[in-house]
């Protein structure tokens, strides 16, 4: 199977994050797609996806999947290892809810801040909102004390387990260093839990 990305992007790192994490780096073949050169709105990639977005998933029988929730969904059952996203039907759940959160509520706030509200990608941006990038950043901000609070009760995002969850978030606290989204101080919890996430060799530790 072949991952189009552009290495060092928060989604694609979120892909890859999941991948060393069930052993299974070496199982793919990777490809890269020049996003800063456009090569994400050619023709032939817009045929795979046609949000042109990295990563994309493409299965050896010509199968193409995108948007990282669903890669990672396929990584955690196709290959061994720990599970990612859940073994029983009440652990899919919470692990589910609170992906979304760190998706939402962090990784794509902050997104929205980069591309709107600072130069972004250049001139790459098709269109930019401010004020909109701006309040995005409030809710980033927000998103962060929520998960604060979450850390101060349980060892990771959704619960007593690593999960793909903590994977958007420590991606998505890495891109808010990237945008200039300072961490707040009052957040010793999530500042904890992140230091501990550093440590993985998943995530470079």
């Amino acid at each position: 199977m072949k991952i189009y990305d552009f290495e060092g992007f928060p989604n694609p790192a979120r892909v890859r994050i999941a991948l060393a994490e069930k052993g299974a780096t070496d199982k793919v073949q990777f490809v890269h797609v020049d996003v800063l050169k456009g090569e994400h709105r050619l023709p032939g990639f817009l045929a795979m996806n046609p949000n042109a977005t990295v990563p994309v998933l493409e299965l050896d029988d010509g199968t193409t999947i995108s948007e990282c929730t669903a890669i990672t969904e396929y990584i955690d059952h196709a290959f061994d290892g720990i599970s990612l996203t859940g073994t029983t039907a009440k652990d899919r759940a919470v692990i589910h809810m609170m992906q979304c959160r760190a998706e939402q509520g962090v990784m794509d706030a902050v997104g929205t801040y980069f591309h709107h509200a600072t130069p972004g990608l250049g001139a790459l941006e098709l269109y930019q909102n401010k004020e909109w990038g701006l309040k995005q950043r409030e809710r980033a901000i927000a998103g962060m004390r929520c998960f604060d609070s979450v850390l101060a009760t349980q060892p990771f995002a959704a619960g007593q387990h690593f999960s793909v969850a903590d994977i958007t978030l420590f991606v998505g606290l890495n891109f808010a260093d990237f945008a200039k989204i300072e961490l707040p101080a009052d957040l010793p919890h999530l500042k904890a839990w992140r230091a501990r996430m550093a440590q993985r060799p998943s995530m470079g530790g």
